[in-house]
């Protein structure tokens, strides 16, 4: 069904049990919430097949990048991910078209990493290599929970999962000569030690290295333990068999708290959060954690298929960061000291992805949590010199003056903004070039010779793109607190985007140190970090997100920037350039990264926005949830911006610039959203003709002027109707 040509309105309460019935189906699980059992966490799992959406056919070794999510068991934000795993170094370790289970990991994200502390319970008879075969007939999973049957092994296996722990509940066909395999010289990095021993009749303890960090564990049975098998096997790193004593029948319960200070706080975070709650009560907390979260946005008027997705793209939106400190408040900070700070400590964020709207949402939902992740950024960035970043660009300027804005100031926002101005002035830290940035105005690229798709530079164009963006993020910091000299030249800096705007051929283009555009140039051709990050330059010409009217101009007016538009999302995507991280598109509009993701909201700067609207809804439509199984995603979800995408396009907001406190206003998919802020305040988005173009705002029933709603609503309540015809 074509969103843009008609939506189905179904009142959600009534269709509630055919709901149910889709969901459970798909993974729904021991789901018993209103909202949970909406959720499937299998959606992004699958790979991603179509070769009209992937834009060209892969070769027979690739997997296109698609969801790389995990469908097992977390709560909000929490240490603990425990998920199965059937392939390692495979992103989230969890492929949908994988038929063999190898363990189940207890660390997640979604990328190259993590999935660390692997358990798998095996059977009388069992030998090396362990794994079982499964069916997806016989798997289950919903937020806080995930069930499947080792059909090698005979073992029915349920997980659940707190903060800081992971339950395993072990039903054993056999139950003489059980065993319960750690696998702990595998996880997605290299593993550089391990260790395991016995702890009493009933618990084991020890640590896994991977990359020089240390992950402890403290493990309980509720059956004992006879002794411990340790093999050391150098292709597989080794592994231990904790055999457990034969004599009773029951299901096997195995409580596992992590902590990344010592096995002592895993023991304290294991009493604290575990207690003697059975797997039941464990898993309904859990299961109500999410009810509570997912239940602040409540929607009407969209079809089954509308609900799931849109509810399984909140709760992915929900995952990461993930917490690093532990009950006593304890954690180990990047200088390897351990800290105990009036704050929880969190992972830094993905911030080159998620900076653009899934930290905005989590800002919105979660104000304490976001402090929290400010402050961990603030404590690596004092033993640093800098605020750090992820991966490329300077966005936590982005997600601190953005947090800031929008009134989340419990960290020390003087410290984070004497760091961000050494990111945005002192080489040597965050922003590589830099001074040369500085100098000429723009990120200069290398004189190289017949580039390749994977070809290493400066990414001159983007990160020229970004630091501008970023410029204009930190000006609005140094505005509220009275910095007018760095506010001036930042504000200055922020106009930098127009440097690379080539005019002759009407694109953002890479030049080298003396000014001259690159040559040969080619904007369709993909590039790792040439000219451009994982991008081309059709990609890279629409992100100016913070002065879209300066940009209208750059291209020459209203009218030649809407013609530019309207090539980029119909020239097709040339089938001959493949790479592994673009894929997903519409036109030269790619939804499968990151770069772009702005672009569709482009029209509204022409008074276009039902041009935008098709746009948006094509990409709701066609870019999630697809596949046989409705499964697959275009791109990789990354830590949640994807996903985030997903739910901001379907309430009918985006935040556009996510450093201003404002959003711009689009024609949502349902009749009516109802979103609860954690204040209690409540914001009401209507569409009361469900019809697709818009033609008008009414805030609190007065017509704006204006695409953009302030943030202000969010923090008194309102209403907002799109007028659309």
């Amino acid at each position: 069904m074509k969103l843009r040509n008609k939506i189905i309105l179904v009142a959600l309460t009534v269709s509630f049990t055919s709901q149910n019935a889709i969901a459970q189906k798909s993974g729904g699980g021991a789901a018993k919430g209103k909202y949970t059992v909406l959720v499937n966490p299998f959606i992004g799992t699958a790979p991603l097949l179509d070769t009209k959406i992937i834009g060209y056919t892969p070769p027979k070794d690739m997997r296109v990048w698609a969801g790389l999510v995990f469908p097992g068991s977390s709560v909000p934000n929490a240490m603990v991910q425990l998920s199965p795993m059937t392939k390692y170094k495979s992103g989230a370790g969890y492929e949908y078209e994988d038929t063999e289970i190898l363990g189940f990991t207890h660390t997640n994200k979604g990328h190259w990493n993590l999935c660390h502390i692997p358990l798998l319970p095996v059977s009388q008879g069992a030998s090396f290599p362990y794994k079982s075969a499964f069916s997806h007939d016989q798997e289950k999973a919903s937020p806080a929970y995930y069930e499947v049957y080792l059909k090698d092994y005979d073992v029915q296996v349920k997980l659940t999962s707190t903060l800081r722990c992971g339950i395993h509940e072990y039903t054993f066909k056999n139950n003489k000569q059980r065993k319960v395999l750690f696998d702990l010289g595998k996880a997605n990095n290299n593993v550089d030690d391990w260790q395991i021993k016995q702890e009493g009749a009933n618990a084991v303890s020890g640590f896994q290295r991977t990359g020089g960090e240390k992950i402890y564990f403290y493990a309980t049975f509720s059956s004992p333990i006879e002794k411990l098998d340790s093999k050391d096997i150098a292709k597989s790193g080794g592994y231990t068999l904790v055999n457990i004593k034969d004599g009773d029948t029951k299901s096997v319960t195995v409580k596992i708290a992590l902590s990344f200070v010592s096995v002592e706080n895993a023991v304290d975070n294991l009493k604290a959060e575990t207690g003697n709650k059975n797997f039941t009560a464990i898993f309904e907390q859990g299961s109500k954690e999410w009810e509570k979260l997912l239940s602040k946005i409540q929607v009407k008027g969209g079809n089954e298929q509308q609900n799931v997705m849109f509810y399984s793209m909140l709760y992915r939106s929900f995952l990461w960061p993930a917490l690093r400190s532990d009950v006593n408040g304890q954690f180990i900070d990047e200088a390897g000291k351990v800290r105990k700070e009036n704050y929880h400590y969190y992972t830094l964020p993905s911030l080159w992805d998620d900076y653009r709207n899934k930290l905005v949402l989590l800002s919105i939902f979660s104000p304490d949590v976001t402090s929290d992740v400010i402050s961990s950024i603030i404590n690596e960035g004092e033993i640093k010199g800098f605020i750090p970043t992820f991966f490329h660009g300077d966005h936590a300027a982005s997600f601190i003056a953005g947090s800031y804005m929008r009134g989340i100031r419990k960290y020390d926002v003087k410290k984070a903004y004497e760091l961000l101005l050494n990111n945005a002035y002192k080489e040597g830290g965050t922003r590589p070039h830099i001074a040369d940035y500085i100098e000429k105005g723009y990120v200069p690229e290398q004189d190289i010779k017949n580039p390749v798709v994977e070809t290493v530079a400066n990414a001159g164009v983007t990160k020229t793109l970004e630091y501008a963006y970023d410029d204009h993020a930190l000006s609005l910091l140094a505005k509220e607190l009275n910095d007018t000299k760095h506010y001036n030249d930042l504000v200055k800096r922020s106009k930098n985007y127009a440097n690379v705007f080539d005019k002759e051929s009407a694109f953002m283009r890479g030049r080298l140190a003396d000014r001259k555009w690159v040559t040969p140039f080619n904007p369709e051709f993909p590039y790792y970090e040439y000219m451009y990050r994982e991008a081309n330059a059709w990609q890279l010409s629409f992100f100016v997100p913070h002065d879209m009217p300066g940009l209208v101009q750059l291209y020459g007016g209203k009218k030649p920037f809407e013609d530019k538009l309207d090539t980029f999302f119909t020239k097709p995507w040339n089938p001959e350039y493949i790479a592994w991280n673009i894929s997903g598109f519409i036109g030269q509009y790619c939804h499968g990264n990151q770069p772009d993701h702005e672009a569709p909201f482009s029209y509204y700067f022409v008074n276009k926005p039902e041009k935008s609207q098709k746009i948006i809804d094509e990409i709701l439509d066609t870019m999630y949830g697809i596949g046989p199984e409705k499964l697959a995603m275009s791109g990789m979800d990354d830590a949640g911006e994807m996903s985030s995408w997903y739910v901001f396009g379907a309430l009918g907001l985006y935040p556009l610039s996510p450093a201003d406190p404002e959003y711009i206003v689009t024609v949502p998919i349902f009749k009516e959203v109802a979103w609860t802020t954690p204040e209690g305040k409540k914001v009401t988005i209507k569409n009361p003709n469900g019809k697709r173009d818009l033609e008008a705002i009414k805030v609190n029933g007065s017509k704006i002027n204006s695409y953009y709603i302030s943030h202000d609503l969010f923090k008194n309540g309102g209403e907002i109707q799109v007028i659309t015809k």
